[in-house]
């Protein structure tokens, strides 16, 4: 589980990090980015989002939701985030195309993601 204070909760921080549309896209991912850090210290918040319209059962899109959290907290961990901690914030978006890809497929899309930034 990623810690507190790497989650993006409020709407205003979900709305404010669509509005500046800088993404990325791979594998039935979509990455967005928020606006750059003035302050280096604080930490990048992330934000995990699968749509009712990518699939209609909840536990297809809680599964999805958090194969992508669990790959980025690896990813965090690990230190392999290139420039995707000089940003406020990052959403993960699980599309259709991501439903049917294991652990080690989805951690390599996340890894791409992040190194594209």
């Amino acid at each position: 589980m990623l810690q507190k204070k790497y989650r993006l909760k409020n709407k205003a921080a979900f709305s404010a990090t669509y509005r500046i549309k800088n993404s990325t896209h791979k594998g039935g991912v979509t990455l967005f980015a928020g606006i750059k850090k003035k302050d280096i210290n604080t930490p990048t918040r992330v934000g995990f989002v699968v749509s009712k319209k990518t699939h209609k059962r909840a536990v297809k899109r809680n599964r999805l939701r958090r194969l992508m959290r669990e790959c980025y907290r690896l990813q965090l961990r690990s230190g392999n985030m290139g420039n995707s901690q000089d940003y406020m914030s990052l959403i993960f978006v699980g599309g259709e195309n991501a439903l049917d890809k294991n652990f080690a497929q989805m951690q390599n899309i996340i890894k791409n993601l992040l190194e594209r930034l």
